[in-house]
C-alpha cells in the first residue's frame, strides 16, 4: 500500500488483514519448536511403585504406523499405550488426539483383546463408527437406536450405553483391556455430567483407560482421581499447540474493515483494538434494536440481504479465498435468518452444482415421496445448498443435517451459518471461523461469551496441512472493553470440575448390582475428591484469618462488646419501624409531587440500582411514583427490598459509564458537582419530610430541572438543624401495635446507652469499627470451618439418607435396601423421570388408555423446550396430562416430606404438554408433513423428541419384562411399531 496511514475502507484489506497462501504439508509455518508444546505428567496412586522398565513391547513393532510424522503429544501418548499404562491427552481442537485413539484400537486388536470406544452423543459415535469402519474391519455399534455387529472386537457407543453394560454386568465386561472416553471434559456437562464418573468408576479393574479431552487447566488433577480410583498410574500428556495458529480479528458493525486484536503469537493489540472500537456505528444508525423485550443486534437487524453487515463480512471473506467459513449464531432462527440474507450469492460452478444435487437426492432416496414434500427437504437445495451456503442446528431434519456435513466436508458448501453444537464432535474444520455475536442469551440473561466457549468454537479455523493459519472474526455491535475482550480471546479453557448428583436410577441399579453401594460410588467420584483436594487451601486461608484476628487487641473488649451488641438490637429495631412505616398503606398518600426526600448517596446502574443503607445523606424532590412486583399493600412486614412501590426523585447524581458498558449514576450531596437526574428508589428508602416545593410541569429541560434542585437548596438553608421529617404517629397516623412496642423498646434501649460504662470512652467509633472487622473475621472463620467439615464428610451423605426414605416411602426398596418390584422397573428407565413414569404404570393409567394416548402421554416426559403459544392437547389427552401432573406432584411432595430438597411446582411444570398432538397424530399414522402443518416446532426437534420417546418404549419393554408383566411389554412393543416408521426413524448416511 502507498501510504502508511490506517484508515477504514470499503473492504477489508491487506492493511487489516495479513496476505496468506496455502500450505499443503504437515509443517507448521510459525516455526515453533514443537518439543516444548508438550508437558507429559504421570500420576501414581499412594503406595504404587513404578517400574523401572518403561520400555514396552520389545518383541514387536508398533500396532500402528501412520502416514505422518507424529506430533510430540502424539509420541508421548502413545509411548504410554505401548507401556500398558492409562492416559489422558488434552489438546485443542483438530490438534489429532483421534491419533491415539487408533492407536489403542489397533494395539487391542493386535493382542486379540477387546476395546470400547465412547462418545457423548449418537451422532458424533455414528460419525466415528463410519470414520473407523473405513480402517479397520472388526468395529460394531451401540447407540440405543442402532445396534451393528455387537460382538465386534472394537465396540463404537454412547458413554449411556456403556454405563448400562456396566450396571446388567454384561459378559463384554470381562473382555475390555482399553476403554476410550472421548470428549471426557462433557463430564463438566450439568445433565450428563454424571454419566462419565459413574463408568469411570465402575469401569473393570484390568482395564485401561485413554481419556481424550479439550485443553484444561487441571488435567493433573482428573488423572490423580484416576490413579486413585483404579489403583494404576494414568499419565497426563498436555500440549497447548496449535498445528494451525490462529490470527484473531475484530469487525465493528457499521464499519468498514477488519482489526487484527490478537496475532499468531498470542500478542494482543490494544491499539487497534480501540480503532475497532471507535469505528462502531452508533446505536441510532442501525445499532441496537429491541424487539419483544430482548436485544436484538445490528449486525442482524436494521439493515437486510446486501446492506447487512453479515453480507459485507462473506463477501470479502469469499473474495479473499478465506472459505470455507462457518459462521457461529446462538439461535437456531438466527442462522437461518442470516443464511437469508445471502440470497443474492452464489459460490459455486455448474459442476459443482450438479455434484451437489447429486449427492442430495442420493440421500433423499430413503425417503417417502410424502416426506421429500417437507419445507426443508424441498427448501433447502435451490435456497441454499446449490448456491454454496449451508444451516446446521439441532432443529434440522437429521437426515438434512448429515447432508450438510458432508457436503462441508467435500468443500461443496463454502458459507455455513451454525450453532455451536457444530463444534462439538467430528473434525470438521474452516479456514475461517465468524462469531455473528459475542453475548448469548445462557437461558436467564445475556452474557459475554466464556473463554472455554470461545477456545471451542474458534479452534475449528484453520485446516491442518492446508491453511498457514486459522482466521477468527468476531462482529461487535456494543462497546466490548479490552479487559473483557482479552480474557475471552487469551483466557484459559474452563477447568474440569465435577457435575455429579444423585438419581433415584443411580442409587437403585448400585442396590440391585450383587457388589454395588451407592456410599462407595460417591466415595469414589470425582466431586468428592475435588472436595477433599480442597481442605489444605481452605485450612490454610483459615489460619491467616485466625492470625489476622489474633493480632487485633481492643481494649476493654468485654464491656465493648455489650455495647456492641446494643447497637446491632438498637439498628435492627429501627429498620423493623422503618419497614413498617413505609408500608404502602401508610405512605402512598404522602408520595406526592413536590414532597422533600431524604435519601442516601449510592452508586447504581440502569437495570441493577443497588441503595446502600449508610454513608452520605442528599435531598431531593418526588416527581412520581409507580408500584412494581411485589407483595400486596397490607403486607406491613415485609422486608424493604420487597418494596411493592418505587418513587421517582430527582436529585443531583454524577453519570459516568462502567467497564460494562452501562450507565453509572451516583448519587451526591446537592452541593457537590453534578447533574440533576431523576432516579428511582424503593420507597423504604427514601425518608419524607414535612416541606413540599411547587414543581415544574415539564422537567425535560436542563434548567427546568436546574431550577427545581435551586428550590429544593433554598427550602434546605432555613432549616440549619435539617428539615424536620414526617411523625410516623401524627403526621402519617401509623396505627400498629407492633409499632408501639418497638418503639418502647427503642427507648428502653437509648437510656441504657446514656448509662453504659464505655458510652463516653475516648476514641469510641474507632474501637467499635475494629470490633465490628474482628467478628466479620470470627464470621469468615466459622464458615470456612464450617466447608472444611462437609467437605471430610461423605458428599451428599444426607441427600443419600433423604433419597433412600423417598424410595422405602414409595415402595421402590424395602427397609434393608432390597429392591422390590416398583424398584426393578425404575432401574430400567434412564431416558424419563424414572419415579413418576413407574408410578403411572403402577396406578394403571398406561394399561387403562390406548396406545396412541399412551405414546401421548409419554411424550411429556421427553419434550424439554419451550414454546410460545403452544396448542393446548384435547381433552381426552389434556385429562390424561392432568393425571400425570397429579403423579409428578405427589412424588414430588413425598420428595419434600423426606428432605430432598425439591421446587414441587418447577417439578411438576418440567413436565410439558406441548407437543401431545403432534405425537398422537404421528400414532395415530399421520404423514410428517401434515403433523408439521399443525405445530410450530423445529422438523428436527420433533424428530429427535420421537426418537427419545422410542428410548423410553424400549426401556419400558425390559421393565415390563423384568417383573413378567407380558400384557403391557406386549402394549410397549405395539407403540414401538406405531412410532418407529418413515422420516422420523430414516437410518444415518454415516451407517
Amino acid at each position: 500500500m502507498g501510504s502508511s496511514k490506517r484508515k477504514p475502507v470499503e473492504s477489508p484489506s491487506e492493511e487489516f488483514i495479513r496476505p496468506q497462501k496455502q500450505q499443503r504439508d504437515n509443517k507448521s509455518s510459525n516455526n515453533v519448536d514443537e518439543s516444548v508444546t508438550c508437558i507429559h505428567d504421570v500420576s501414581y496412586p499412594e503406595g504404587y511403585v513404578p517400574r523401572s522398565d518403561h520400555s514396552g513391547r520389545k518383541d514387536s513393532k508398533p500396532a500402528k504406523e501412520f502416514p505422518f510424522s507424529l506430533d510430540p503429544f502424539q509420541s508421548e501418548a502413545i509411548k504410554c499405550l505401548d507401556n500398558g499404562e492409562s492416559v489422558m491427552v488434552s489438546a485443542h481442537t483438530s490438534a489429532g488426539k483421534t491419533v491415539v485413539a487408533l492407536y489403542a484400537i489397533a494395539m487391542s486388536l493386535r493382542d486379540k483383546q477387546r476395546v470400547i470406544y465412547t462418545s457423548p452423543i449418537k451422532a458424533l459415535s455414528n460419525q466415528k463408527y463410519r470414520e473407523f469402519k473405513e480402517k479397520i474391519s472388526d468395529v460394531g455399534l451401540m447407540t440405543g437406536d442402532v445396534t451393528i455387529e455387537p460382538n465386534a472386537s472394537c465396540l463404537v457407543m454412547t458413554t449411556e450405553i456403556w454405563r448400562s453394560m456396566q450396571y446388567k454386568g454384561s459378559e463384554i465386561m470381562r473382555e475390555v483391556a482399553w476403554v476410550i472416553f472421548d470428549e471426557v471434559h462433557y463430564m463438566r456437562d450439568r445433565e450428563r455430567g454424571v454419566v462419565w464418573e459413574e463408568s469411570i468408576v465402575m469401569a473393570p479393574k484390568n482395564s485401561r483407560f485413554v481419556f481424550l479431552s479439550a485443553t484444561v487447566p487441571n488435567a493433573k488433577e482428573f488423572a490423580d482421581w484416576v490413579a486413585k480410583v483404579h489403583r494404576q498410574p494414568c499419565h497426563i500428556v498436555y500440549t497447548d499447540y496449535r498445528p494451525t495458529p490462529l490470527q484473531h480479528y475484530v469487525f465493528p458493525s457499521g464499519g468498514q474493515g477488519l482489526y487484527l486484536v490478537v496475532d499468531e503469537k498470542g500478542k494482543f493489540h490494544e491499539d487497534s483494538f480501540q480503532r475497532a472500537l471507535n469505528a462502531l456505528l452508533p446505536a441510532g444508525e442501525g445499532g441496537k434494536k429491541k424487539e419483544n423485550g430482548k436485544q436484538q443486534k445490528g449486525l442482524v437487524a436494521g439493515r437486510s440481504g446486501e446492506e447487512s453487515d453479515i453480507f459485507k463480512l462473506v463477501k470479502m471473506i469469499i473474495n479473499r479465498q478465506y472459505d470455507p467459513v462457518i459462521l457461529f449464531s446462538f439461535s437456531k432462527r438466527e442462522c437461518e435468518h442470516l443464511a437469508m440474507m445471502m440470497a443474492k450469492m452464489d459460490l459455486n460452478n455448474n459442476v459443482e452444482k450438479d455434484t451437489i444435487e447429486d449427492v442430495f437426492w442420493k440421500a433423499m432416496t430413503i425417503l417417502s415421496d410424502d416426506d421429500k414434500k417437507l419445507p426443508q427437504a424441498s427448501h433447502f437445495l435451490p435456497l441454499y445448498l446449490m448456491r454454496g451456503i449451508g444451516v446446521h442446528h439441532s432443529g434440522l431434519l437429521p437426515i438434512l443435517k448429515e447432508v450438510i456435513e458432508l457436503l462441508f466436508q467435500e468443500g461443496l458448501i463454502k458459507c455455513l451459518f451454525a450453532t455451536e453444537t457444530f463444534s462439538i464432535g467430528l473434525n470438521m474444520p474452516a479456514k475461517t471461523v465468524v462469531f455473528t455475536n459475542v453475548r448469548k442469551f445462557d437461558g436467564d440473561k445475556f452474557r459475554w461469551i466464556s473463554s472455554g466457549e470461545y477456545i471451542q468454537m474458534s479452534g475449528r479455523a484453520g485446516r491442518r496441512g492446508i491453511d498457514e493459519r486459522g482466521i477468527c472474526i468476531l462482529m461487535v455491535d456494543e462497546k466490548l472493553e479490552p479487559s473483557t475482550a482479552k480474557p475471552m480471546l487469551k483466557g484459559s479453557a474452563d477447568c474440569l470440575n465435577s457435575a455429579f448428583h444423585l438419581s433415584y436410577n443411580m442409587l437403585l441399579n448400585q442396590m440391585r448390582c450383587e457388589d454395588g453401594d451407592p456410599e462407595n460410588l460417591l466415595r469414589n467420584s470425582f466431586y468428592q475428591f475435588q472436595s477433599d483436594r480442597a481442605i489444605p487451601d481452605l485450612e490454610r486461608q483459615a489460619k491467616v484469618l485466625e492470625e489476622e484476628r489474633d493480632s487485633i487487641v481492643i481494649e476493654e473488649e468485654d464491656s465493648l462488646k455489650d455495647y456492641y451488641n446494643l447497637l446491632q438490637q438498637y439498628k435492627k429495631l429501627k429498620k423493623d419501624i422503618h419497614d413498617i412505616v413505609f408500608c404502602p398503606r401508610y405512605c402512598l398518600q404522602f408520595l406526592q409531587p413536590g414532597r422533600l426526600v431524604r435519601i442516601q448517596c449510592t452508586r447504581s446502574d440502569d437495570k441493577n440500582p443497588s441503595f446502600s443503607t449508610e454513608g452520605q445523606v442528599s435531598w431531593g424532590v418526588i416527581i412520581n411514583f409507580e408500584r412494581v412486583k411485589g407483595l400486596s399493600e397490607d403486607d406491613a412486614s415485609r422486608k424493604p427490598e420487597d418494596a411493592t412501590y418505587k418513587v421517582d426523585v430527582l436529585t443531583r447524581c454524577v453519570v459516568s459509564m462502567d467497564g460494562d458498558s452501562k450507565r453509572s449514576i451516583k448519587i451526591v450531596p446537592l452541593k457537590e458537582r453534578g447533574e440533576p437526574v431523576v432516579v428511582s428508589v424503593p420507597i423504604s428508602q427514601a425518608n419524607l419530610s414535612s416541606a413540599i416545593v411547587i414543581i415544574s410541569k415539564d422537567l425535560l429541560p436542563l434548567e427546568a430541572r436546574e431550577n427545581t434542585l435551586k428550590r429544593v437548596s433554598e427550602v434546605l438553608s432555613r432549616f440549619p438543624k435539617g428539615i424536620p421529617l414526617l411523625d410516623p404517629e401524627e403526621d402519617m397516623k401509623v396505627q400498629n401495635k407492633g409499632y408501639k412496642k418497638i418503639v418502647r423498646r427503642i427507648e428502653a434501649l437509648e437510656s441504657l446507652f446514656d448509662k453504659h460504662e464505655v458510652a463516653k470512652s475516648p476514641l469510641i467509633e474507632e474501637k467499635l469499627k475494629v470490633l465490628h472487622l474482628k467478628k466479620e473475621l470470627k464470621a469468615k472463620i466459622k464458615l470456612i470451618r464450617k466447608t472444611m467439615r462437609s467437605s471430610t464428610a461423605l458428599a451428599f451423605k444426607d441427600e443419600l439418607k433423604a433419597r433412600k426414605r423417598v424410595l422405602r416411602r414409595l415402595g421402590y426398596v424395602t427397609s434393608d435396601d432390597v429392591v422390590e418390584l416398583k424398584g426393578k422397573v425404575a432401574c430400567e428407565i434412564t431416558s424419563a423421570d424414572e419415579l413418576t413414569l413407574t408410578e403411572l404404570m403402577f396406578n394403571g393409567v398406561l394399561k387403562d388408555v390406548t396406545v396412541e394416548e399412551m405414546i401421548s402421554l409419554l411424550s411429556c416426559f421427553v419434550w424439554q423446550e419451550k414454546l410460545q403459544d403452544a396448542q393446548k392437547p384435547r381433552e381426552g389427552l389434556h385429562l390424561l396430562f392432568t393425571q400425570l401432573q397429579e403423579t409428578a406432584r405427589r412424588v414430588a411432595k413425598v420428595q419434600l416430606e423426606s428432605n430432598v430438597p425439591i421446587d414441587v411446582e418447577s417439578f411438576v411444570n418440567s413436565f410439558r404438554s406441548d407437543i401431545m398432538e403432534a405425537v398422537y397424530a404421528w400414532a395415530k399414522g399421520s404423514k410428517f408433513y401434515e403433523i408439521m402443518e399443525i405445530t410450530q416446532v423445529f422438523e428436527g426437534s420433533l424428530i429427535r423428541a420421537i426418537r427419545r420417546l422410542e428410548e423410553v418404549l424400549q426401556q419400558l419393554i425390559e421393565a415390563a419384562k423384568s417383573i413378567g408383566e407380558t400384557e403391557l411389554e406386549s402394549k410397549f412393543q405395539v407403540a414401538v411399531t406405531k412410532i418407529k416408521r418413515d422420516i422420523v426413524f430414516a437410518a444415518s448416511l454415516y451407517l
